[in-house]
């Protein structure tokens, strides 16, 4: 799971903008933002450049946090 749909909104910019920015289809972008599919990694190294985010916040832990 993905959160690029967060991030974009957050950012204020459009699933058309990114799929510009990474050289992919608006369909692709589209499935990677709805968690369709995910990008590869280094698609998702590409898309963290571009948001200027850590590649870590683009992800969802499919750890539980335990104390």
């Amino acid at each position: 799971m993905n959160r690029i749909k967060e991030i974009l909104k957050e950012q204020g910019r459009s699933q058309i903008w990114l799929a510009e920015q990474i050289g992919k289809s608006y369909n692709v972008v589209t499935n990677y933002c709805n968690n369709h599919s995910q990008p590869s990694i280094p698609v998702l190294n590409s898309i963290s450049e571009i948001l200027d985010v850590d590649v870590r916040e683009l992800l969802v832990s499919n750890k539980k946090l335990t104390k």
